[in-house]
């Protein structure tokens, strides 16, 4: 049952911007708290209509799942998001890695998703993103 919890959802979000919000109510509970950079969000409506207003307007978002990390009722997965959005960085596939840390009971009750913004949004914003890329490279 743990396995198949973290199969159905990466099954769910293999290809993103086709995602049908009716599939997250087989995966989350209705009491799902998500989180991400951007948001922190709790209940099924919520998470639903946030995925469906971020996917509207992307040309693909694919997940490629590179490792796992399943125990009792938590996971940890770590991938990478290929993103293409007509307003980033000319409509160019923007690669971003990140990783999720799931708990759940049947169904998945906590979903916290950690990535780097600047790395998928900020730096890909023409003006906006030679000063993130300008900062970052003075740090290292």
């Amino acid at each position: 049952m743990t396995a198949q919890v973290v199969q159905n959802l990466k099954s769910v979000f293999a290809d993103a911007n086709r995602l049908d919000p009716g599939q997250l109510a087989d995966i989350y509970h209705p009491d799902i708290v998500f989180s991400d950079p951007i948001h922190t969000l709790e209940g099924l409506e919520a998470v639903s209509g946030y995925f469906a207003k971020m996917y509207q307007n992307v040309s693909s978002c694919q997940f490629d799942y590179i490792d796992e990390m399943i125990m009792d009722s938590k996971a940890s997965l770590r991938w990478e998001m290929r993103l293409k959005h007509p307003r980033l960085d000319g409509g160019s596939e923007i690669v971003v890695a990140g990783a999720s840390f799931l708990r759940f009971d049947g169904k998945i009750t906590h979903h916290d998703d950690y990535y780097d913004l600047g790395a998928m949004l900020y730096e890909h914003i023409a003006v906006l993103g030679t000063g993130v890329r300008y900062v970052k490279g003075r740090l290292r």
